[in-house]
């Protein structure tokens, strides 16, 4: 797996691609520009200038948290794709950063303990959320937002799209693409859906790459597979992910937070992230994602067939013996 190069710019990244182009906007870089424009400016605008903020990273409640390093602004216009392991064109990540991004959640306990360990430790990262699971927890997707997190999609129900009958069916793929979308999009509830998907097993074809292209949804494979779905125990998750790491100095990294071993692991890995001097960027869209009102009213639909349960859990089941 080819690892990225260093972007020229701290602040704007060039596209090399006209019709996907990409923004990258690194924070720290911005205290620089202004100090510039300070000095070039009359003395009442300098003295302006040092009054504003030079970073849009909030503060950090806890004084030995890692923090983030930078916030990327990505431009989705295009479908452009991101992760080397599919996808060499766009390559904004320093020697030593790395992106957090999680994978087929919310789940009960796992995805919640997930955000426990990132809001500890101030780092954000992203979520690409099966829509069938955010319709079972949508608790748990309004909690991953109101922490900050970024979500993305991951389909309806986590269907291989590069096999049939979607390979050979491009609207049951599009409608499972969809379904996921719109679900993810009415659980928010108002709040911002990135247009950022992620293939099951990371599986595409060149149909669903154009498609998604003309829906202006980028497409994230990943640099660093920390394959922890094979795994049950949390050590062997920080190894696979820390390992590879230190062979490919940066990287996408793709880890479950439906698996609870990454949830026991996810603590231990930010410290060893943080012990070995690695940085972490989050990623945030520059536009929201925009739903099909015809997939939004099936996902409507899905979830009107349990509207039998609709009383409180305590006034349905209740232990009358122990």
């Amino acid at each position: 797996m080819q690892t990225a190069h260093l972007a020229a710019s701290s602040v704007r990244h060039a596209p090399r691609r006209r019709s996907a182009p990409v923004v990258v906007v690194g924070v720290h870089g911005l205290a620089a520009l202004e100090a510039q424009h300070a000095a070039e400016a009359p003395a009442a605008d300098a003295a302006s200038a040092q009054n504003k903020p030079t970073s849009n990273i909030p503060a950090c409640d806890n004084s030995g948290g890692m923090g983030l390093s930078r916030i990327v602004e990505i431009d989705t216009t295009g479908g452009p794709g991101f992760g080397f392991e599919h996808f060499k064109q766009y390559d904004f990540l320093r020697d030593k950063e790395v992106v957090l991004t999680f994978d087929d959640g919310p789940w009960p306990k796992n995805t919640p303990a997930v955000l426990k360990a990132l809001t500890e430790e101030c780092v954000k990262a992203t979520f690409f959320e099966i829509g069938e699971h955010a319709v079972w927890h949508p608790e748990i997707t309004k909690q991953v937002i109101e922490a900050g997190m970024t979500v993305g999609t991951h389909t309806w129900a986590h269907k291989d799209l590069a096999k049939n009958p979607y390979a050979k069916d491009l609207e049951q793929a599009k409608q499972e693409i969809e379904m996921g979308n719109s679900a993810v999009h009415m659980v928010a509830a108002g709040a911002p859906v990135a247009p950022f998907f992620r293939f099951p097993d990371l599986q595409h074809t060149p149909e669903l790459l154009s498609y998604l292209g003309e829906r202006n949804m980028a497409v994230f494979s990943t640099d660093i597979d920390s394959f922890d779905f094979k795994m049950r125990k949390p050590d062997q998750v920080v190894k696979s992910v820390m390992t590879k790491l230190e062979k490919h100095g940066k990287g996408i990294i793709l880890m479950h937070d439906f698996q609870h071993a990454t949830a026991e692991a996810l603590p231990e890995l930010i410290s060893q992230l943080k012990a070995g001097g690695y940085k972490v960027v989050h990623m945030v869209p520059r536009q929201p994602l925009t739903t099909l009102p015809k997939y939004d009213e099936m996902v409507t639909h899905q979830d009107k067939l349990s509207s039998n349960n609709t009383r409180p859990e305590t006034s349905v089941v209740r232990t009358i013996g122990q």
